[in-house]
């Protein structure tokens, strides 16, 4: 798993599929260049708060996708998670539940548009 730096990876992200929930954003983008390596990216603005509550979300965000991505993540895709509002509120566990919810739900789009 790699973790994604540049912008235009991440403005690449945004034209794929979109799984809104409740404490974050999950968008994938397959990039069809032949590499099954999965990459991740994450983005918390300041609308959420200050640096302090930004790194907390980043670093719950971070346990989830090394939690979750390597076994549910589409592999050869990017994958970003943008925090939300209502994300530092929420438990862990209902946190990891919506991710494994929105991997499963952008999957099977992702799945359906790829030829193969």
């Amino acid at each position: 798993m790699q973790t994604l730096t540049r912008r235009r990876d991440f403005l690449a992200a945004n034209a794929g599929e979109r799984a809104p929930m409740p404490g974050f954003v999950l968008l994938v983008r397959p990039r069809n260049d032949g590499d099954a390596t999965i990459r991740v990216g994450y983005t918390v603005t300041k609308k959420i708060g200050n640096a302090v509550v930004r790194n907390r979300m980043k670093r719950r965000l971070r346990a989830l996708a090394r939690e979750l991505l390597p076994s549910d993540g589409v592999p050869g895709a990017d994958h970003v998670l943008i925090g939300r509002m209502g994300g530092i509120e929420r438990d862990y566990a209902s946190l990891r539940a919506e991710f494994g919810k929105a991997l499963r739900k952008t999957a099977t789009r992702v799945r359906g548009k790829v030829p193969g």
